[in-house]
Parts: C-alpha cells; sequence; structure tokens
C-alpha cells in the first residue's frame, strides 16, 4: 500500500497555454489545465538517505532529469517548481519527491557485437568495463551484460560482481548480421520487465552501444521502444559510427533514447567513448524522483502520456513520454 503523505495538498489549476510556453511538443490544444506540483510540507522527505516508498500498481514513479540549455544539471529544485499531467490530468495525489536521489540501479548493457564493428570492439569492450566499475556503487546496484548480432545472447545475469560483468564483457566476439530491435526488445521483455513489480522502486536504465543499424530485426522500432516504456527503462545509446556527417542509424539512437527520457551521445573517435560513459553516469546520479497517483485511473493497458515542465523556462525536463498502464 502507498504510505499517505499527510497535509499534501495541490495548487491552484494554472492555464494550459503554460505548456506551450514551456515546452515546444506542446499537449493537444484539448486537454485540461495543468496543476503545478505541491510542495511537501518537510524537507525531511527531500533528503537523500529517505527510505524509498513501495510503490502499488495504481501508482507512477517517474524519473527525471533537470537541466539548462548549455547541459548542466540542476540541483536542489521543489515540487513547486514543477508542473505534470498524466493523461492529460493533473494527478489524483502526489505520494512522494525526492531529489537526487539513491534509488538502486539496475543496469544492462546492451553492446552490438556484429561484423560491422569489428575493428574497434577492443575499445568498447574496455570503455564498458570501465562504466560499470564507476556506476555501480552500492551492494544494492545490479546490472547485466547482453551481446547482439543476428540474436541477442545474455553472457551475465544480474550481479553486481565486477569480475563476473568484466567477464560476461569479454566474452562477446564480433561476428555476424544486426538485429538491434530484437535485442532492445528481448532485454526490456526478459531482463528489465518487471523489476521492481511488489518492491520498492528502482532506476532501470540500458546503455545501448551500436552503429544503429539494423538488417535482421523481426520485431519494429517502435515496437522495440514500446517495449522499453512497458518495461519503464530509461535508454541512453552511445553510437558506434565515427562518420562526421552521420549515418542513417543516428535517427534511431535518437529515438530511441528521446521516447524512453534518456540520451542519445555520438562520440567522435572509439576513444572518447569514456567520455560518453561518464556523462551517462553523472546523469544517473543526478536525477529526481516523483511517485504519485493518477486521476481516473484504469488498468486497461492503454498508453498513457506523460508531460512535465519545470515552471522555469530556463530549464529542460527530460523524462519518458508515458506509460502503458497495467491489464487487469
Amino acid at each position: 500500500m502507498s504510505r499517505r503523505i499527510s497535509g499534501l495538498v495541490l495548487a491552484a489549476l494554472v492555464a494550459i497555454s503554460a505548456v506551450h510556453a514551456q515546452q515546444p511538443a506542446a499537449p493537444p490544444a484539448s486537454q485540461p489545465a495543468q496543476a503545478p506540483v505541491a510542495q511537501q510540507p518537510t524537507d525531511q522527505q527531500l533528503e537523500l538517505t529517505a527510505p524509498p516508498i513501495p510503490i502499488t500498481v495504481n501508482e507512477v514513479n517517474l524519473i527525471f532529469t533537470v537541466t539548462d540549455k548549455h547541459g548542466h544539471y540542476i540541483p536542489n529544485l521543489k515540487q513547486s517548481d514543477f508542473a505534470l499531467l498524466d493523461d492529460q490530468k493533473a494527478p489524483a495525489k502526489v505520494n512522494s519527491f525526492h531529489q537526487q536521489i539513491n534509488l538502486p540501479l539496475r543496469v544492462g548493457l546492451v553492446i552490438d557485437a556484429s561484423t560491422s564493428i569489428k575493428s574497434r570492439f577492443q575499445f568498447e569492450q574496455q570503455s564498458a568495463t570501465e562504466f560499470l566499475l564507476q556506476i555501480l556503487k552500492a551492494r544494492s546496484d545490479r546490472a547485466f551484460v547482453m551481446g547482439f548480432d543476428v540474436t541477442p545472447t545474455v553472457t551475465q545475469d544480474w550481479t553486481n560482481n565486477m569480475d563476473a560483468l568484466e567477464t560476461g564483457v569479454n566474452r562477446l566476439h564480433p561476428g555476424g548480421g544486426t538485429a538491434l530491435f530484437d535485442a532492445v526488445y528481448t532485454a526490456c521483455r526478459d531482463k528489465l520487465k518487471d523489476v521492481s513489480r511488489g518492491q520498492e522502486p528502482v532506476r532501470k536504465a540500458m546503455v545501448l552501444i551500436s552503429d544503429g543499424d539494423d538488417n535482421q530485426s523481426r520485431v519494429y522500432l517502435d515496437e522495440a521502444i514500446k517495449e522499453c516504456q512497458r518495461s519503464e527503462t530509461i535508454i541512453y545509446t552511445v553510437s558506434t559510427d565515427w562518420n562526421p556527417s552521420g549515418g542513417k542509424g543516428d535517427h534511431v539512437l535518437t529515438q530511441m533514447a528521446g521516447e524512453t527520457g534518456g540520451q542519445a551521445f555520438f562520440p567522435p573517435s572509439v576513444e572518447e567513448m569514456s567520455t560518453s560513459f561518464h556523462a551517462i553516469e553523472e546523469e544517473l546520479r543526478s536525477q529526481y524522483a516523483l511517485t504519485y497517483t493518477p486521476a481516473d485511473f484504469k488498468e486497461n493497458g492503454a498508453f498513457r502520456s506523460i508531460y512535465l515542465f519545470c515552471n522555469d523556462r530556463r530549464y529542460q525536463v527530460r523524462t519518458r513520454k508515458g506509460y502503458f498502464a497495467p491489464k487487469p
């Protein structure tokens, strides 16, 4: 059951025109007015060490990042600094809000092991291993390693044992075609979906290392993205295409990251991959968590859109575009 937060009062509804002013991709004009997320009555609930609140089926656990126009992370914001719409309605109740969250990490490292990246694969393995070493800090953090060519293969299941994870990365060998969409779909369906169901919230992220090209998948791009949305997983993509003019896979990597609340990185060379991994690590340690109960929630399997904005127009909020309600 959700912990009830006493004294929580939603502020007055603001005009929907504020939404258009703060976000280019505005909600449809027919949607109702949005309501600012109310501020918690005490600072104690904002502490880094505040215990995670178990979530139930009718609650949404929203992880998001706030940056300025230069990409710098903005800390120390309050609930009253944000406005939220779920399925075009203000939430029925906000249950928790935390700054610089300390939730357990669940990270899937998904690596393109097709023939097209053979010449630079060793550098990718080294950068990926260093990333895992840096990102997994707490005993509660977990990661898995999956490689893919024409089929996805898990070379190391969920663990926080760095030796085992490094061995999993080193087991990968390039060869074959590229079934990128199948790999992303499978990773979300089999490894990242329902990781936290009935337990405390976790931050779920996939780090996808690929050039974005696909020539073997049985599922389509939108199907892979929807499966990630169902599993509530953020995708961070790191491109392995060093063409300065960009490749056709750039759009794929950007769309996967954007639709799930992540970010796409395009390092100019394989030696610069570590910089992208450091940026992902910094973001995963610089996020906010908001848990709320949606209004008019129905367990019908439908997609519910999310619009979250910062009232200060200098700042941008990056989060997932929505989620699928569970089916009864």
